[in-house]
């Protein structure tokens, strides 16, 4: 098949370095891509979001397959288009997208399957915001309701914080449209983790899970990112839990998304809160869905799939994953984010990162670029505030660890930063 991935991170890289590797693949290509992806894929000069273009690229090029990785053109209805045109694609319609596009049409959609998550209010009124955080005390989370690139969740310690978040969205409109509707809900106090479903529509089969690290700085401080680093597998997510947030989640989501007449067909990720019961013993909660592969965890899920990509995400897009068994590499992977300082802020674009040859070859290593273009003289320059995603695997997470932070030192880039802390966890669990 000739295939097409949309888009230009570091979950682009990693799904087209596991599409190239299918005997299904004969000739891949990437809108728009990045300097990474170029080794692997015909880059496209398309922006993800130009829906029209795409679709009539995907037409005219003959393309058999389209794999949409950013929630942004899912949210903008790329995925219908596509469908519309004739083309197989994986990835959900504009309205089954509407899961990540508005917090709160996922809070209520939730609430109305039945989903275990945190008590929310949906909120256009400042003044109301304010009451609602006044009644419940704080911690309390601060959510945009639409998109805001990971970085519109503010988790408030404080009563006084969560009003300057509220007015930091509303009134100083940091986050622009996305933060018009605030959804404010509880703070929930455990263990977070990301769980991955492929979705066909009527069904789902689960994938491996991963932990993230959204906080900026180690020991998680500082302020929320799209993701600094993630590790594969979780032990927070046992089997146990994992066949709860299946039974609890992903299919009660899967088959009301479908009952209400807009079916889910593509990856669902759910964001998961592991708390304490009132019996002490450990149950998951949802934070939020996604409708896409998390970056950076899709870079660890790439590396530690043993079977064919192609035919998971192609039986979903064609409506029946009810015969597939991904199968895993019993290795752990980590991936360390390496992000340009000032992230998640202002951040410098442009600057020249060297050596990346060298940190590959460290064994077991696979570099994904995750905002980077070429130079006129070849050289791979920043282009984005995450950049790479220095990912490893090995058969223990402490093994991986030493991999990934022995190419990261290898890297020349005095402008980038990373933490040095991922999967501390695991660590302390002594994985």
């Amino acid at each position: 098949m000739k295939i097409l991935v949309v888009g230009s991170g570091g979950r682009e890289h990693a799904l087209c370095w596991a599409i190239k590797r299918s005997p299904l693949c004969a000739a891949l290509y990437c809108a728009p891509g990045n300097a990474g992806i170029k080794d692997v894929a015909i880059l496209v000069p398309l922006s993800a979001n130009d829906v029209a273009g795409i679709t009539a690229f995907a037409t005219a090029e003959g393309i058999d397959f389209v794999v949409v990785g950013p929630e942004e053109p899912l949210v903008l209805g790329l995925a219908d288009a596509l469908r519309a045109a004739g083309i197989p694609t994986f990835g959900p319609s504009q309205a089954a997208a509407a899961l990540e596009g508005s917090k709160g049409f996922m809070k209520d959609a939730v609430a109305r399957f039945g989903v275990p998550t945190a008590a929310y209010g949906r909120f256009t009124d400042i003044g109301a915001a304010k009451e609602f955080v006044a009644r419940h005390g704080a911690p309390i989370v601060v959510k945009t309701d639409g998109l805001a690139a990971g970085k519109g969740v503010t988790i408030c310690q404080s009563v006084d914080e969560a009003y300057a978040a509220i007015e930091e969205a509303m009134v100083g409109r940091r986050f622009g449209d996305a933060g018009a509707e605030l959804v404010i809900e509880e703070f929930l106090d455990g263990e977070e983790a990301s769980f991955f479903a492929i979705c066909d529509g009527t069904n789902a089969v689960a994938l491996a899970g991963a932990q993230d690290h959204k906080r900026a700085y180690d020991g998680d401080q500082g302020p929320n990112t799209g993701g600094m680093g993630t590790y594969s597998p979780a032990p927070v997510l046992t089997p146990a839990i994992e066949a709860q947030i299946m039974e609890e989640m992903i299919l009660p989501t899967v088959r009301g998304m479908a009952a209400e007449g807009k079916p889910f067909i593509g990856v669902l990720f759910a964001g998961i809160m592991v708390v304490k019961g009132p019996d002490g013993q450990p149950i998951p909660k949802l934070l939020e869905y996604n409708v896409r592969f998390g970056d950076p965890e899709c870079q660890v899920l790439m590396r530690r799939l043993k079977s064919d990509l192609v035919p998971l995400l192609l039986a979903a897009a064609q409506g029946d994953v009810s015969g597939q068994n991904p199968e895993w590499h019993h290795e752990a992977a980590l991936c360390v984010v390496m992000a340009a300082e000032g992230y998640p802020g202002d951040y410098l674009k442009g600057t020249r990162i060297g050596n990346l040859a060298q940190a590959g070859q460290v064994a077991g290593v696979e570099i994904f670029h995750a905002g980077t273009k070429e130079g006129s003289d070849g050289a791979i320059l920043a282009n984005g505030g995450r950049v790479l995603g220095v990912t490893a695997i090995a058969p223990r997470v402490a093994d991986a660890r030493a991999k990934a932070y022995e190419a990261v030192d290898r890297i020349d880039w005095k402008e980038g930063f990373c933490r040095r802390d991922i999967a501390w966890r695991a660590m302390a669990r002594g994985l």
